[in-house]
């Protein structure tokens, strides 16, 4: 399952409202980092069906971004039953992300 783009109108329901653990990747098309994770994320999201990976664009979504608290970027976070449960910021190897993942969900 590929990353899914995640905005205002969809947040709720596929976020929030998720059965699965979802980790949102806070991003932005300027950020080098955000960018080298970018690829990891797309094999985690093919490799573990046991949750979903999503992308909020902050500067397409900055009031998503205000409400969480996101100050720098990449900023990940794992939401379980609608409230986040983790918080990763910076860029990591996949094999450190996959870690965190698990451990979290």
């Amino acid at each position: 399952m590929a990353t899914k783009k995640i905005d205002t109108n969809n947040f709720k329901t596929d976020v929030l409202e998720n059965a699965k653990p979802v980790v949102v990747d806070f991003w932005a098309e300027w950020c080098g980092p955000c960018k080298m994770i970018a690829p990891a994320l797309e094999e985690i999201s093919n490799e573990m069906p046991n949750i979903e990976v999503a992308k909020v664009n902050i500067d397409e979504n900055p009031d998503i971004a205000a409400k969480f608290g996101v100050r720098s970027i990449p900023t990940l976070m794992l939401f379980k039953d609608g409230k986040p449960a983790a918080i990763q910021v910076g860029a990591q190897s996949k094999s450190k992300l996959v870690d965190w993942i698990k451990g979290a969900a």
